[in-house]
């Protein structure tokens, strides 16, 4: 029992650190878009670019863990996210693969053409709306077994206040934490119009942020009640730290201080609810098909899992600090002089 529970939590962290990671990068490409559009890609589309250059490679080494290790601990996931989830999956591997192809011709092309550019703006936002998908499913109450088939109910979902929630949720999460970053990222390189641009969209997002969590909330409590008093009773206070991190930030990018400080309290802010969100879900992985006790693999397997994830950890984290002490915040290289 005590492996399942080591398990999901090094598999939560990997995911965490995948949706942090991302956000950054599939917000960046929106604002991209938007600067692009209204005609002040002058004035931050440089900055984002001297970030993404090092960065958009390493992004998906962290998801690609996390799926093979939630296959590799819980194996029942595969047969049921695998089946139901053959669709949106497909959607987010293609969406994924436009931008991909967005930074061969980035980088080799002779100019960014807007039609490409749309195509990675608007896939960073549908990418996490579709893989959003998962977390709505998990809940129960839109998978049917019979006969030995199991089904997507597709009009349930998509009539769901829930699923849309979760769905809004993800998309506003990303343009979230992207300008949070994106704000402390201009501050550190000096650049006046880009910082002034980026604070506002972090001050603009930040209400609808907190508005479309509560809103989830809500809906939770009709769609799993069970989830919902577990989260407000045992874990309410991950959701208030949550809460607290986010007013710390809002008030110390208001006062155009602290911003390293203000992107750390929105990671904090986000893990406390995203872990806080994880720990009231046990003990389902998958309502009510896939139980963490019953769900897991064998010991033995589970130790190796967990030992070799561990390692990927050690490898991971340092690989990513130090692409983003020879990047993100050299100083010279963050302010363009090299």
């Amino acid at each position: 029992m005590i492996f399942a529970y080591i398990g999901i939590t090094v598999l939560w962290f990997f995911l965490f650190c995948y949706i942090i990671v991302a956000s950054i990068d599939f917000g960046a490409g929106f604002f991209t878009l938007h600067a692009k559009v209204t005609k002040q890609d002058k004035k931050i589309n440089h900055l984002i670019a001297r970030y993404l250059n090092p960065v958009w490679e390493v992004t998906n080494v962290f998801f690609v863990f996390f799926f093979v290790g939630m296959v590799g601990f819980f194996p029942d996931t595969a047969k049921y996210f695998g089946s139901v989830l053959l669709l949106p999956a497909s959607i987010a591997v293609i969406l994924i693969s436009i931008r991909g192809s967005f930074y061969a011709f980035e980088n080799y092309g002779p100019d960014t053409k807007l039609p490409w550019l749309a195509l990675y703006g608007i896939a960073g936002l549908f990418i996490p709306a579709a893989l959003a998908t998962t977390l709505t499913i998990s809940e129960g109450g839109f998978i049917k077994e019979h006969a030995g088939n199991i089904d997507l109910n597709w009009v349930e979902l998509l009539l769901s206040p829930y699923a849309w929630a979760v769905v809004f949720l993800a998309v506003i999460s990303v343009l979230y934490i992207s300008s949070g970053f994106l704000t402390f990222y201009a501050a550190r390189a000096r650049d006046t119009e880009a910082y002034r641009l980026l604070r506002y969209w972090f001050l603009f997002w930040g209400p609808p942020m907190i508005a479309i969590s509560i809103f989830v909330f809500l809906s939770l409590r009709v769609h799993n009640e069970t989830h919902f008093m577990n989260a407000v009773t045992n874990y309410w206070w991950m959701f208030l730290l949550s809460l607290i991190f986010f007013i710390g930030a809002m008030i110390l990018t208001y006062l155009k201080k602290g911003h390293g400080v203000a992107f750390i309290f929105v990671m904090l802010q986000m893990g406390f609810a995203f872990f806080g969100y994880g720990a009231s879900k046990l003990p389902y992985i998958l309502t009510p098909y896939i139980h963490i006790k019953h769900g897991v693999t064998n010991p033995s397997m589970a130790i190796t899992l967990i030992t070799a994830f561990i390692f990927a950890l050690l490898l991971l984290i340092p690989s990513l600090i130090l692409i983003m002490k020879l990047f993100v915040f050299d100083k010279e290289y963050v302010e363009g002089k090299k």
